[in-house]
């Protein structure tokens, strides 16, 4: 399936206002925001989190399968697609990250 048509199986994420992405100390080391050109990819990490608990290799392979023909993009264009040259990097052997959502509120 297209990468657009994965989305539309993935929860929502109209809750949330980012992911942060933790290194092994604790230490943000990305923020996936929920603005436009990073929606895709909040959902995408978002339901690795729900799913494996953290971005290790099964879920970053998973995430690879999600992104559909982006994949190949990022490959053949580093630097193109962070996020899924981050998932690349975790799916050949690189750290586990942890993810820790943070909640949209509302001003009332």
């Amino acid at each position: 399936m297209a990468f657009a048509d994965n989305l539309k199986q993935l929860p929502g994420v109209s809750h949330l206002a980012a992911l942060q992405l933790l290194d092994g100390e604790g230490q943000e080391i990305a923020l996936i925001e929920h603005k436009p050109g990073q929606i895709g990819s909040l959902a995408v990490y978002n339901h690795l989190a729900q799913f494996y608990g953290a971005i290790t290799a099964e879920a970053a392979s998973k995430g690879l399968e999600l992104y559909a023909e982006h994949t190949e993009d990022a490959r053949q264009n580093p630097g193109k697609h962070p996020n899924i040259d981050r998932l690349l990097k975790i799916a050949g052997g690189g750290n586990v990250l942890r993810v820790r959502h943070v909640f949209a509120t509302s001003a009332d």
